[in-house]
């Protein structure tokens, strides 16, 4: 093999182009998509007797067909199914002197072959082994660099350096290396070119029959849009939707005559790599000598456990997209009646898909069968129907604070759901049908309804205002303790002021969550959506003004020791006029007797420290009786003071112990008391 600096080693990679093999014995006849993103696909053919089918995939669905591929046989028995193998490319480098890395340039791959004999052409050729290779970078004659490869060789005559210039040759002189080489690229191309798998199914049987073998893989998600006309006047009757599928035709073939059905559902889809060769790594062990044992290490027990699949709840949503304005109300009055258009006729019927509600997904299936080729998109029609439809004003303060949200409540009075999608909104006038802005369907279940916003009501000013209040409900005292109920309330008012009587205005507020609850508008006025907002209609004058006021409360549980009350928060208690005139009695009595403690005990703190005081002048009289012993006039005089001194303290102590015998009165009384109560 030779390696020249013109030619990247990229270049003698060779693609072999693989042709998609012929699944004649099977035709695809049905095709089913679904909202989760895959589809189903339905292929049939006729056998008799022991047969082999042919199914053709590309390579990239090989994992979606192990996993889910499915035959259908009445008269006989499925068998084994085999495809071409698929090692990963790693494995086809494990028996070569090299790695799929050393071919990422010729400095790499020429340093993985170290040792090996090549031969250099060029103007000065160069036969020897090879012992190493480098990139380097040389400047010419005008200045500009390049990187060059630079080998070291050994030969009969030492160790020599050679640059590989452009046009230079390297060659491998050994025949099975360059085989090996060779045998590596040849890998590498296959593994990129083989872009389709083949497999062989077997069914055994007797006689003729149909075979079906169906599968699911991935595809790309079909989108459901609609059309909604409206009447001139809404009166609350109904209006026109029609419902439209987009869809591609991603699956690798052509569909030609199948049968198509849209499935709208949530379905859970895996994907797995099972056309992938895995090894499990083993542990290394010491050579064993002897009878030694080696027991794997227990990993206890485990016990499977079911798991319960639970339905996804979806939300509506609304997004308001332009703002709604009658044509036909702004038309020049020079116009004359007479050059006004008529009326357009009513939107085309359309061929309806056959509606089936399931368990958990609604299947549309088209009435005709459709023929598609690979890589095309398709628009299908889905439903027609009239709808029970009015007008609304919707308040979302998150979306429009100031504002209402001009919508339609669409009622789904058919017998079974609508897909998710958007809506486009026209409405018919004097000179034709207007556009009035797009909304946001959510999924729509038969019976259920939704509020399509499609434009800002300006015409509608709504201003918000709240406050907050904390108040004591409940009161309760056993063994001690007094439970107390607090209500935190937190009141909300929206104030409606507009130019013109609007239609039916809806309010949207959203909870506080947690333990709150809304105790005004009263339940039968309230609705509830999905996520946990409240709705309620406001009621308005002759003018269109009006209030709507939300209440929530929020109960807190606490429990107080009596005996350990401060003064001040039992005064904050006793204040309160919210409690039971029991309760309230029961803590002014409480606050009595603690202040008589609390008396008693200022008492006795007043007592000690006047002991403290009449202990320091006695100290003091002692020391100067001491220090005037040569004058027996000041001796006389201190020692006097000093016998008033200690009287003093002797009266001192006799108060003291009867104020800790009150205290310890008032103290027990007070115990006695608090655990006395039960109210």
């Amino acid at each position: 093999m030779r390696l020249t600096r013109e030619c990247p080693l990229a270049l003698f990679l060779v693609v072999a182009a693989i042709a998609p093999a012929g699944a004649s014995d099977l035709s695809l006849q049905r095709v089913m998509l679904s909202s989760g993103g895959v589809g189903y696909f339905e292929y049939e053919a006729t056998v008799e007797g022991d047969a082999k089918l042919s199914l053709d995939v590309p390579l990239d669905q090989v994992d979606d067909v192990l996993k889910s591929l499915v035959i259908y046989d009445n008269g006989g028995r499925a068998g084994a199914i085999t495809l071409p193998g698929r090692a990963p490319l790693a494995q086809s480098f494990a028996d070569l002197p090299f790695g799929q890395s050393a071919l990422a340039s010729t400095t790499t791959l020429l340093n993985a072959l170290q040792g090996a004999e090549i031969r250099i052409g060029g103007d000065e050729p160069l036969v020897g082994q090879l012992v190493h290779a480098e990139d380097a970078i040389e400047r010419g004659p005008d200045g500009a660099s390049a990187t060059q490869t630079r080998v070291s060789v050994l030969t009969d005559n030492g160790l020599r350096h050679a640059t590989i210039r452009d046009f230079d040759t390297i060659e491998f002189i050994d025949p099975a290396l360059q085989a090996e080489l060779k045998t590596a690229l040849g890998e590498v191309a296959a593994h990129r070119a083989q872009g389709r798998r083949e497999l062989a199914i077997a069914v055994n049987g007797n006689g003729k029959r149909t075979v079906r073998i169906g599968y699911v893989v991935a595809m790309p998600l079909w989108k459901a849009t609609y059309r909604m006309v409206l009447p001139a006047e809404m009166n609350g009757s109904s209006a026109r939707l029609q419902g439209w599928a987009v869809l591609e035709n991603f699956s690798g073939q052509n569909w030609s005559d199948v049968e198509l059905t849209l499935l709208s559902g949530n379905p859970v889809t895996f994907r797995q790599a099972l056309y992938e060769s895995y090894y499990v790594p083993r542990p290394s062990v010491p050579v064993e000598s002897g009878d030694h044992v080696l027991p794997p290490p227990d990993s206890g027990a485990m016990r499977d456990e079911a798991t319960k699949a639970t339905e996804n709840t979806i939300v509506p949503a609304g997004v308001p997209r332009a703002a709604l304005r009658s044509l036909a109300g702004n038309m020049p009055a020079s116009v004359p009646a007479a050059e006004a258009a008529a009326p357009p006729p009513p939107p085309a019927q359309i061929e309806q898909a056959a509606v089936a509600e399931g368990a958990t997904q609604v299947a549309f299936l088209l009435p005709y069968k459709i023929s598609v080729t690979a890589g095309q998109s398709l628009v299908v029609p889905l439903v027609d129907r009239d709808l029970p439809t009015r007008r609304v004003d919707l308040y979302q303060p998150a979306t429009t604070p100031i504002h209402p949200l001009a919508a339609i409540e669409l009622t789904n009075a058919a017998d079974t759901g609508l897909p998710p999608g958007v809506l486009t909104l026209y409405q018919q006038g004097d000179r034709g049908s207007e556009y009035l802005g797009d909304a946001r369907l959510a999924a729509l279940p038969a019976g259920n309804k939704r509020l399509l916003s499609y434009a800002v009501d300006n015409k509608v000013t709504i201003t918000s205002d709240s406050n907050s209040r904390e108040a004591i409900v409940k009161a309760t005292i056993a063994e001690g303790v007094m439970h107390l109920t607090r209500l935190n309330r937190m009141t909300s008012t929206d104030h409606i002021s507009s130019t013109t009587v609007p239609p039916r205005l809806i309010i949207e507020k959203i909870g506080l969550g947690g333990n709150w609850r809304l105790s005004s508008p009263p339940p039968d006025q309230v609705e509830r959506t999905p996520a946990g907002a409240y709705r309620v209609a406001a009621s308005l004058d002759a003018k269109g003004n009006g209030a709507v006021t939300f209440v929530e409360e929020q109960p807190v549980e606490e429990s107080v020791q009596l005996l350990d009350l401060e003064d001040g928060q039992l005064g904050v208690y006793v204040a309160a006029k919210e409690l039971d005139p029991k309760v309230h009695q029961a803590l002014a009595d409480l606050a009595q007797r603690r202040q008589t403690v609390s008396r008693q005990q200022a008492e006795l703190d007043r007592l000690t420290q006047e002991r403290s005081r009449l202990t320091d002048d006695e100290e003091r009289l002692r020391d100067n009786y001491t220090a005037v012993k040569d004058d027996p006039t000041m001796r006389k005089t201190t020692l006097d003071k000093l016998k008033a001194a200690d009287a003093a303290i002797d009266d001192n102590s006799t108060a003291a112990a009867k104020a800790t015998t009150a205290l310890t009165a008032a103290q027990a009384g007070l115990a006695a008391y608090i655990s006395g109560l039960k109210l």
